[in-house]
């Protein structure tokens, strides 16, 4: 089992989950006594052990198997058979990622028996090192009837971001939208798509929108996208209105020559 950069577990926690009895009279158990959920701190990249009991209370022999979800766990036994009327003592490691950002992950070490019953216990990691919040606003665009961004949390805290919209066009603003907390919540490293409407854009203009992107401790973050407005059908009626109005000048024009030139031969 490794064994680098360990880091101490904390054993004296309030009880965060009641002990989960197993059926068929087994229990597991956290090494120990007393304590419902694994707990333990460690910075990214340590190696954490502990133990779980596994409590075998009926008269025959059982057989269980034991696994980690949600965090990376290695057993010393990843199966094992228990006597009746038993306790097995079984290690393990959790190893913290090693771009793990800093608060608190959570996993389980699930006992499984042969019959496909099992009992789930809780497994708490705190991962130290600095909180640093950062947010950056991306790939700006308007499309349609609306604006499409991407918020990336480049930090290592979750952040609940606040966004603010303005546009100007030719002769002055035609969007003005105040700061309000927008209805995420984004966690370290994630990257997220979302768009603001815009129904009630102009027909005619060209304009600059910008977004502004804030979050508790983080920078100010702004993002920017030009877009030019152009009734298209009603530029293409117009148009073709004056088409038709230039060819029938032209034709008045050829008359009128044709007309002028008859009337000088018959002088």
């Amino acid at each position: 089992m490794p064994s680098a950069a360990r880091a101490a577990l904390l054993l004296s926690l309030p009880l965060l989950l009641g002990a989960t009895p197993g059926p068929g009279g087994w229990t597991a158990v956290p090494s120990g006594g007393g304590r419902p959920a694994f707990y333990a701190e460690g910075v990214p990249g340590a190696v954490l052990q502990d133990s779980v009991s596994v409590v075998n209370r009926g008269a025959r022999a059982l057989t269980v198997r034991l696994a980690g979800s949600g965090l990376p766990v290695t057993f010393a036994e990843a199966a094992l058979r228990v006597p009746a009327r038993t306790r097995a003592e079984v290690p393990f490691a959790v190893t913290v990622p090693s771009d793990a950002a800093p608060g608190e992950r959570t996993g389980a070490i699930v006992v499984r028996e042969s019959t496909g019953r099992r009992v789930a216990l809780r497994l708490l990691v705190r991962v130290g090192g600095p909180e640093l919040p950062a947010l950056t606003v991306e790939h700006v665009a308007v499309r349609a009837d609306r604006i499409t961004y991407e918020l990336v949390n480049r930090g290592t805290t979750e952040l609940v971001p606040t966004l603010a919209v303005r546009a100007r066009g030719v002769l002055g603003t035609v969007l003005e939208r105040a700061p309000r907390d927008l209805p995420v919540r984004l966690p370290p490293g994630r990257r997220l798509r979302l768009d603001e409407p815009w129904p009630d854009r102009p027909a005619l203009d060209s304009v600059t929108v910008r977004l502004t992107v804030t979050a508790p401790g983080a920078a100010r973050a702004t993002g920017r996208a030009s877009a030019r407005f152009v009734p298209w059908g009603a530029l293409a009626a117009g148009t073709a209105v004056g088409a038709l109005a230039a060819a029938a000048a032209a034709a008045v024009v050829r008359r009128r020559g044709r007309g002028a030139g008859t009337r000088g031969a018959g002088t």
